[in-house]
C-alpha cells in the first residue's frame, strides 16, 4: 500500500536487511547433530518398522517360551504316555520352526534400534544389560535348549522313554530360566534404570562440547 508524502513512515528509510550467512564450516554441507557423527541414523519410518518388528518378536518369544515351559511341565509330570509323547513332539516343532527366527529377529532388531537411535548399544546400563541377556538367551536357546528337546523327542518318537520314564528336569528348568530372562528384559525396557555407562558419559560430554563449539563459531564477530 503506498504511503502518503510527509508521513513519518515515508520519511524514515527502511533498514537494509543483512544477507543470511551460514556459520563457518557449514556452507557446503550440513553438519551432523552433536554426538551422532559416524553413527547409524534410522529415518523415522524405518524406526517405526523396526520397533514394530522388535516388539512383535519379543512378545512372540515370551509367549513361545511360556508354551515350551508348559509342554515341558506336562511331559515331565504327566502319568499319561500319550501326553508325554505329544508334549515333547510339540516342543520339537516349536524349537525347529519358531525358536531360531523369533530369537534372532528379536536380537537383531533390538541391536539395530539401539544403534540407530540416541540410546546407543552400550551408552546406557539398561540397554547394555538387556543386550547381553538377550544374546545369552539366544545362544542358549539355539544351541542348548533345542538339543535337549530333540533328544527327548527322538526317544519318544522311537518308542523308548528317558530315564525314570520321563525327560530330565532340564526341559522344565531351561524354559523357566529363559522366561525369567525375558521378563527381566521387559521390565528393563519399561523402567530404564541405572543411568549411563562410562562410555555413555564420555560421549555425552563430547556432544556437549561440540554443541558449545558450534554455538561459539556461529556467534557474531567470530
Amino acid at each position: 500500500m503506498p504511503t502518503r508524502p510527509g508521513s513519518p513512515a515515508a520519511d524514515t528509510p527502511e533498514a537494509p536487511t543483512a544477507p543470511a550467512v551460514p556459520p563457518a564450516g557449514r556452507a557446503d554441507r550440513p553438519e551432523p547433530p552433536a554426538g551422532r557423527a559416524g553413527r547409524l541414523r534410522l529415518p523415522k519410518h524405518a524406526r517405526r518398522v523396526w520397533l514394530t518388528v522388535h516388539v512383535a518378536c519379543s512378545v512372540g518369544w515370551l509367549g513361545l517360551t511360556a508354551g515350551v515351559l508348559a509342554l515341558g511341565i506336562a511331559g515331565r509330570f504327566s502319568d499319561n504316555p500319550d501326553t508325554v509323547r505329544a508334549a515333547y513332539l510339540a516342543q520339537e516343532i516349536f524349537a525347529d520352526w519358531l525358536l531360531i527366527p523369533i530369537s534372532l529377529l528379536s536380537l537383531l532388531s533390538g541391536v539395530l534400534l539401539s544403534l540407530g537411535t540416541t540410546w546407543g548399544l552400550l551408552r546406557h546400563r539398561w540397554v547394555a544389560t538387556k543386550f547381553w541377556l538377550t544374546l545369552a538367551a539366544t545362544l542358549a536357546s539355539i544351541f542348548a535348549l533345542r538339543a535337549f528337546i530333540h533328544d527327548a523327542a527322538g526317544q519318544v518318537a522311537a518308542g523308548t522313554v528317558p530315564p525314570d520314564g520321563r525327560a530330565p528336569h532340564v526341559l522344565v528348568i531351561a524354559p523357566s530360566v529363559a522366561l525369567a530372562i525375558y521378563l527381566t528384559a521387559t521390565v528393563l525396557s519399561v523402567v530404564k534404570p541405572w543411568g549411563m555407562t562410562k562410555r555413555g558419559r564420555r560421549l555425552a560430554a563430547e556432544a556437549r562440547a561440540a554443541r558449545v563449539d558450534r554455538a561459539a563459531g556461529a556467534a557474531p564477530g567470530r
